[in-house]
């Protein structure tokens, strides 16, 4: 992912030492970059979804297999208890990490996004310029 910023950079960059009459081409560039970074955000946001209900699913799974097998063992078969608590404390713990994990990724696109804005600004900036 941050090669493809670093190439979008790189490319604006050369972009800018373009005559200033190729504006279109600049334009168009700048367009087709943008719309391949587009693409490869959605991309990376997707797998992180994806990733994230594959893990939810699975835990879930086991977390149900578990209270199942408690369940037939101690012939208890009620969520509450001291067997809820603990399945309450696991899916707690999941969510929190999950959370934090979406978190780390929304601030790194935001950081970026950042970046990315401001090189473009700076870039269209230059080629106003007289």
């Amino acid at each position: 992912m941050r090669i493809h910023y670093a190439l979008a950079i790189v490319g604006l960059s050369a972009l800018l030492a373009a005559p200033v009459h190729a504006q279109s081409t600049v334009k168009k560039a700048a367009d087709e970059a943008h719309h391949v970074l587009k693409q490869s955000g959605k991309a990376v946001k997707q797998t992180a979804k994806d990733a994230g209900s594959a893990t939810h699913h699975a835990l879930k799974k086991a977390g149900n297999a578990t209270k199942d097998e408690a369940g037939e063992v101690t012939g208890i078969h009620k969520t509450g208890g001291d067997v809820g608590k603990a399945a309450k404390a696991v899916s707690h713990t999941g969510k929190k990490a999950g959370a934090k994990a979406k978190h780390t990724v929304k601030h790194a696109a935001s950081v970026t996004h950042d970046s990315l804005t401001k090189a473009g600004k700076d870039a269209k900036a230059a080629v106003k310029k007289p």
